[in-house]
């Protein structure tokens, strides 16, 4: 039972989160392209059903995710099944660091938590350090997470040498929007100007 509701819910967070990436992926052309496609996209997401239907699939995944590393710890001990343990932690932390940060921004301090509420971090000393790789591991987390959970689910269809390709495209691909996603936000592609109430938060927060 508790692996059907994990991956019901793996199916639904599946899918916001393959557009989200896509969103993050169009920053790397500008920051205008990303806020376009995420003031259309938000129209679905940012309904109120679909928006609590998100968040409950947010804390079922890290709840039985959670409960599948205690079960299982002690009798992974190849290096890709730890990779899918890794992964699967390190994306219950960030769904709930970002969940909770994301709401923080608009409650808290009533702001539209745009592509600038997930930049700030990482154009203020010395929070940069923290956010770029937070951010970094958490796309490639998906990706490693996704590539693992297809190496179960379709290894009988396309066979170990085709599912091995797959699988290593998919990890390689997450490693190059990790790293495309990062410098775009960072500046590091083109000058991104975050504007000063997204910044104060770090002093506000602090």
């Amino acid at each position: 039972m508790l692996h059907k509701l994990h991956r019901a819910g793996a199916c639904v967070l599946g899918a916001f989160l393959t557009l989200h990436l896509f969103n993050h992926l169009l920053a790397i052309g500008s920051v205008e392209a990303h806020i376009h496609f995420m003031e259309t996209f938000r129209a679905v997401y940012r309904n109120r059903v679909v928006e609590i239907i998100l968040l409950l699939c947010v804390a079922s995944q890290v709840a039985s995710g959670l409960t599948f590393v205690r079960r299982r710890w002690r009798d992974r001990h190849q290096g890709l099944d730890l990779l899918q343990l890794g992964s699967g932690l390190y994306l219950a932390f960030f769904l709930l660091a970002h969940v909770g940060a994301v709401l923080a921004g608009r409650m808290k301090f009533g702001l539209d938590t745009n592509v600038y509420y997930a930049a700030a971090g990482m154009h203020v000393l010395p929070y940069r350090y923290f956010f770029m790789p937070y951010y970094f591991f958490a796309v490639l987390a998906i990706t490693v997470h996704l590539a693992r959970a297809l190496r179960w689910l379709a290894h009988d269809r396309l066979g170990t040498g085709a599912m091995r390709i797959a699988t290593t495209l998919l990890m390689v691909s997450g490693f190059a929007a990790a790293t495309l996603i990062v410098a775009a936000l960072s500046g590091a592609l083109y000058e991104v100007t975050v504007p000063a109430k997204y910044l104060a938060t770090f002093v506000l927060g602090g």
